[in-house]
């Protein structure tokens, strides 16, 4: 299978970042952004823009008929994953593939369900420091996409042909052999940096050096090997260490998604971190007292909204 079309639902910073970047490598029109009326309407007239420039986007709404898209990417936050599954409905065919941007460890079998496990590869994002403030989105770092098959040690079909693409596009990306241990290890590095810059109201610069925010997102971190163990994936210190490099390549002026959610009056991913980390501690009878403490430190910030 050769990839000629992609759709982009959720026009966030990844959305914006890597949409952007395969918008001006594609043909025009086969890049594709699904979104609402009302959202297309205020997109044309302010513009989206990229470190500056306006981003020359293809827009379409959930109704509208057309040519399947040979990918469909997921780039919205978890609370809205329903709703963007059916709205992607009239940009599926037979063989195209999903894949997931979202963070946590649960949204590519939700997406199974609706559209079926063979079409879906697993993936995350990472490496990235995009902020995005109203229609503005910048970054220093792009990053990269990390993407395989659900079953580990193979390469599929589906899974080359989004190397290929990304290969032709010119995107970051790596092709993993052992998604579940990749994704493990993002939910460890965002139950980390997320929550701990979110709480202490800092930046990456501050748990890139010694100090309490650093000490409070190792310790989330390795409670996450923990559990991690305890449900069969073999996460250790050296995928810490692997991670607290991508965290010390990030500019020190950055801020992750959790942190932008609460200056700017959003619920955050804080389920999908400490809550995710807190329920499986239940589960296995295991203390969790560094995710317990983010979890109702940050409930304590949302409140008010």
């Amino acid at each position: 299978m050769q990839i000629e079309s992609v759709s982009i639902i959720g026009l966030g910073a990844l959305g914006i970042l890597f949409g952007n970047h395969m918008a001006a490598r594609m043909g025009a029109g086969n890049l594709r952004i699904i979104a609402d009326r009302e959202r297309i309407t205020r997109y044309e007239q302010e513009g989206i823009f990229s470190n500056g420039r306006r981003c020359d986007f293809h827009y379409i709404a959930p109704e509208e008929e057309g040519p399947p898209a040979d990918l469909i990417i997921f780039a919205v936050k978890y609370g809205g994953l329903h709703e963007a599954i059916e709205a992607v409905r009239n940009q599926v065919g037979e063989q195209t593939i999903f894949l997931s941007l979202l963070n946590g460890i649960s949204s590519e079998e939700i997406i199974a369900d609706a559209y079926g496990a063979e079409h879906v590869l697993y993936s995350v994002a990472q490496g990235m420091d995009a902020v995005k403030v109203g229609n503005q989105m910048n970054y220093a770092n792009m990053g990269m996409i990390c993407f395989g098959d659900r079953q580990p040690g193979i390469i599929s079909e589906n899974a080359q042909a989004v190397e290929n693409f990304f290969t032709s596009v010119e995107l970051p990306h790596q092709l993993d052999t052992d998604m579940n241990r990749r994704m493990w290890g993002k939910l460890m590095l965002n139950v980390g940096v997320n929550q701990a810059v979110a709480l202490l109201g800092s930046t990456y610069g501050d748990v890139q050096q010694e100090g309490r925010a650093r000490d409070v997102m190792i310790g989330a971190m390795r409670e996450v090997i923990t559990l991690a163990q305890k449900e069969n994936i073999d996460l250790t210190e050296d995928d810490l260490g692997y991670w607290l490099n991508v965290v010390g390549s990030l500019s020190p002026l950055g801020k992750p998604s959790m942190r932008q959610d609460i200056e700017a009056g959003r619920p955050s991913e804080l389920e999908l971190f400490a809550g995710t980390v807190i329920r499986l501690g239940k589960k296995h009878a295991l203390s969790t007292p560094v995710n317990q403490m983010l979890y109702d430190g940050i409930r304590d910030l949302e409140s008010p909204y």
